[in-house]
């Protein structure tokens, strides 16, 4: 497998955890300095990385495109989510990074839009997007182990 792909990996299941044993108070509480919480960092990543690659590329996302307004960079959580939200994103959370993997080995993404992001990476092709996506999920990752600290 492509150590991109195993790092990502490795990164969402971070992810997955943080989901998978922190209560909905807990993701959902936003600690003093910080603006925003666990789980919306989560999320954040996840609609992050399929604008970054699928959007970009000209095919669909695999999020709804509501989720994806709601959790766009410059956006705050809105609302207290429940534990039956929650759960379907954790339930989409590896599921679409496996899908973008076998996505990326059938050669999916061949029309890659060229894009500079608000930090002012130029992103040319799928392979920056997938590595600028990496070091964003890592940003994202040492903002909810900060959070989690803060609990």
């Amino acid at each position: 497998m492509d150590i991109r792909f195993e790092h990502n990996l490795r990164t969402r299941q971070y992810f997955f955890d943080f989901l998978d044993q922190l209560s909905a108070e807990e993701l959902n509480k936003i600690s003093e300095g910080f603006s925003n919480n666990i789980l919306w960092n989560t999320i954040h990543v996840m609609v992050s990385q399929q604008a970054l690659l699928y959007a970009l590329s000209g095919l669909d996302q695999g999020v709804p495109k509501e989720l994806s307004l709601l959790y766009r960079n410059g956006t705050t959580p809105e609302e207290f989510v429940d534990a039956a939200k929650i759960q379907v994103y954790k339930e989409m959370l590896l599921p679409l990074l496996h899908k973008t993997i076998e996505d990326y080995n059938a050669g999916l993404f061949v029309n890659f839009k060229e894009y500079t992001t608000s930090t002012g990476y130029v992103l040319r092709d799928i392979d920056e997007a997938i590595n600028l996506n990496n070091i964003h999920e890592g940003i994202h990752l040492g903002y909810c182990l900060a959070l989690k600290k803060a609990l």
